[in-house]
């Protein structure tokens, strides 16, 4: 049986084509106007093992924000569509990854119950790509993935001094947990009540 889903998502302010399969081998296809945001999805589906194609148009000339969030809720969906009633898979997952001198910290929880505990700090300064890339736009993306799939997710910043590494160490700790929570182990559901 794939584990895999795709959607298309129209709003006034963005159009996105996702799609996924889990059980994959980390082939990335993703454009969305934002090359340092393309950059950590291409991160999440490598480390992840997950095949991921993320098309994505949006008001650029506006800012960013509603493409990184809306993208955001689309991975969220599909992810949640893939999994299906997590039938057999281990369902928690959490690593401390590092990048150089940063090391971000990621527990996570196919619950269900949507949850975010994000305790990250960076040095202050955007990203600086062309376009400038904020990095209070990542905790956006991770609360949408979060309610949107319906996942708990803790992520702290265990230290870090440049931007660039700290995000894509949070990156790589999300992939990591997600292939590990996702690994089917069993036929059963890992809940006592029967359902995740």
């Amino acid at each position: 049986m794939s584990r895999s889903a795709s959607t298309q998502r129209t709003t006034k302010e963005t159009s996105i084509d996702i799609a996924v399969e889990l059980d994959g081998s980390g082939v990335t296809d993703v454009s969305t106007g934002i090359p340092f945001f393309d950059h950590m999805l291409d991160q999440l589906g490598r480390h992840g093992g997950f095949d991921l194609k993320i098309h994505a148009e949006g008001d650029l000339e506006i800012d960013a924000h509603h493409t990184v969030e809306d993208v955001g809720i689309a991975l969220g969906d599909v992810l949640k569509q893939a999994w299906g009633d997590k039938r057999g898979v281990r369902r928690f997952a959490s690593i401390v990854v590092p990048l150089d001198e940063a090391a971000v910290e990621v527990v996570l929880d196919l619950s269900g119950r949507p949850y975010m505990h994000y305790e990250v700090e960076f040095p202050g300064q955007k990203i600086l790509s062309a376009p400038p890339f904020d990095p209070q736009l990542i905790e956006e993306f991770w609360r949408a993935v979060v309610m949107s799939s319906g996942i708990t997710l803790h992520v702290v910043g265990r230290r870090g001094k440049n931007t660039h590494h700290i995000i894509e160490a949070m990156f790589k700790a999300v992939a990591r947990s997600f292939r590990d929570a996702l690994r089917v182990e069993g036929d059963g559901v890992p809940s006592t009540k029967g359902t995740l």
